[in-house]
């Protein structure tokens, strides 16, 4: 099941401050103590925002004439930083967004340390009562992490590590997945409506939803194909119903964006997940930037691509 309305009511609750760790002296303090200083929890900024090909693109945030890339980062900043409650659709396979906070996330040992918000529901029904697993509409996405080691107050593309999910290591997993989509011609069917091709001799089209009319491809990128690479995550969706009028697309165990429901532990994430290049963990002392990613190529039939949204990123540490 797809979820069809974006803007679901979030379970907002206002967090105040939070003691991080950082002192400086007061001479407004009559006891002799240090000055408290206070951080939000929440994404207080975005670096970058690019979406893949998508039903919800360029409408999500929504686009107008002119729009340059500068302009669509600060719209998806408005959408997704504090406690807005808005959302940001990544599109297919390797759409993604960057994101940072006013603060340092710490790595507290035996805890897990953040979350990011998405907008992933589990069906109170399934046509297929053999299966067990969570699923509905979750649309898992692949979570990057980074430390300011050089404090520059930029993520440099160095300082990035993979949290290793709960499909890291399974053989249905792609790692160096390479996908370029393809503008698509005028007047082109629905059921062709976007060529793309991979580096793994796979290709085929994403599918223009009817009900979506707007183009699929960011209005604002000049170029005629763009091309994203990740790792890349089997396929999550089944036509539960088999006549294509109920799709599921079943939950990851852990480890991924807008795959677990916001309030499900299963959302979560630890920093000691962390690895890098070779698969190997990382040590971090905290994360200062992360990055999301659309982890699935998969077109679930009438309910359009899997797509992973956004709709915030908190630190749990801060309560």
């Amino acid at each position: 099941m797809k979820k069809r309305n974006f803007r679901l009511a979030l379970k907002a609750f206002l967090i105040t401050g939070f003691v991080f760790g950082f002192a400086a002296c007061s001479s407004d303090d009559n006891d002799g103590g240090e000055e408290i200083i206070t951080y939000s929890p929440y994404i207080t900024k975005v670096y970058d925002f690019m979406p893949a090909i998508g039903q919800f693109v360029n409408e999500a945030p929504r686009y107008e004439n002119g729009d340059t890339k500068e302009r669509m980062i600060a719209k998806a900043e408005k959408e997704i930083i504090g406690i807005n409650g808005g959302i940001v659709s990544l599109g297919g396979f390797g759409g993604y967004i960057v994101f940072g906070f006013d603060h340092t996330i710490q790595n507290v040992q035996g805890k897990k340390d953040f979350r990011v918000k998405g907008n992933a529901i589990y069906s109170a029904t399934n046509p297929n009562p053999n299966d067990q697993r969570k699923g509905g509409s979750c649309e898992p996405g692949i979570i990057m992490v980074a430390y300011d080691l050089n404090k520059n107050g930029k993520p440099d593309d160095n300082e990035w590590y993979e949290i290793a999910g709960s499909e890291y290591s399974k053989s249905a997993t792609i790692k160096d997945y390479e996908i370029t989509y393809y503008r698509s011609e005028e007047n082109a069917p629905s059921n062709k409506y976007i060529r793309w091709t991979d580096n793994k001799g796979g290709s085929g089209y994403k599918i223009k939803d009817l009900n979506h009319s707007q183009s699929y491809f960011p209005e604002w990128i000049t170029e005629d194909e763009i091309t994203f690479k990740g790792t890349r995550l089997a396929d999550n969706a089944v036509d539960e119903s088999g006549d294509g009028t109920y799709w599921v697309s079943y939950a990851y165990d852990w480890g991924y964006a807008d795959n677990h429901p916001n309030d499900n532990d299963a959302s979560a994430i630890d920093i000691d997940w962390a690895v890098n290049t070779k698969g190997e963990k990382v040590n971090l002392p905290g994360i200062d930037f992360i990055k999301v990613y659309t982890a699935i190529n998969q077109e679930a039939g009438w309910t359009g691509e899997i797509s992973t949204e956004i709709t915030g990123a908190e630190d749990l540490h801060i309560k």
